[in-house]
């Protein structure tokens, strides 16, 4: 299937690693002419894009930046606000209940992602009405529609993103913008395992047993970066023209359960 991606250019946030990187690598290989990539780690960002390069043939610029400065932040708007697609990937919010998150950690979780995700969809949008055409994708997570007290930052965080995917994109249409939210369940990268060592410590009274709790999920797995990033690319092309202000679960049925794990 041709997803009608060859020559476009992407930007990334969030990109040096996990959902992020596959996400560039699966643009790559569809044809994207231009891919930006951002993260905080300039080493790594670095090497994801000699290695995607090298596999795929297409130009790929590293942006190495903390978005939560906001002088950065308006640099990479102003060096990449003409892309076709932005993708809104960066940011981890940390988990833990009320009492376990205080005010300043939750308060940075949500200056990077929440925030962050509302200032680059503000800069973007703007620019794509101007020339009539543009595809925001933001990758969220089902916390926002499968309320975790353990994840309570997250959940507040998560539902709000998917609230503004809803908002801009029920009206963006009419500009011929797209915009659109995925909510992956628990992915298989590092955090991950740092997520279920923290909760399996709370459910089990050992973090040592946090395998038993990745047996819980569909499958008695977690999603592949790789089918998060399939998805966030098929929803940003053309095969998917007529979606938008909507959020695709990708978690292999747990919020359908109404259970975490």
């Amino acid at each position: 299937m041709d997803l009608g991606l060859k020559g476009k250019s992407v930007l990334i946030t969030g990109a040096s690693k996990g959902i992020g990187r596959a996400t560039a690598e699966a643009f790559a290989r569809e044809g994207a002419g231009e891919i930006h990539i951002t993260a905080r780690s300039g080493d790594a960002l670095d090497e994801a894009a000699r290695s995607i390069e090298g596999a795929h043939g297409c130009r790929v610029r590293a942006h190495a930046l903390d978005l939560t400065d906001r002088a950065a932040r308006d640099g990479l708007i102003e060096q990449t606000l003409d892309v076709d697609i932005l993708v809104n990937n960066a940011g981890a919010i940390p988990s833990g209940s009320m009492d376990a998150v205080d005010d300043d950690a939750w308060r940075a979780g949500w200056e990077l992602k929440v925030f962050g995700y509302i200032a680059m969809c503000r800069a973007y949008f703007a620019r794509m009405r101007e020339r009539g055409h543009g595809v925001i994708v933001n990758d969220v997570g089902n916390s926002g529609e499968n309320p975790d007290f353990d994840y309570i930052a997250g959940s507040c965080g998560n539902s709000s993103l998917m609230t503004l995917t809803r908002a801009l994109g029920g009206r963006s249409l009419d500009h011929g913008i797209r915009v659109v939210a995925v909510n992956p369940g628990p992915v298989d990268t590092g955090r991950m395992e740092t997520m279920l060592r923290q909760r399996a410590g709370v459910v089990l009274g050992d973090e040592e047993r946090w395998g038993e709790l990745l047996a819980r999920f569909p499958g008695g797995r977690a999603a592949t970066a790789d089918e998060v990033a399939d998805l966030i690319v098929f929803c940003a092309s053309a095969r998917a023209g007529y979606l938008s202000g909507c959020v695709v679960t990708l978690d292999g049925g747990i919020t359908s359960r109404r259970s975490v794990v």
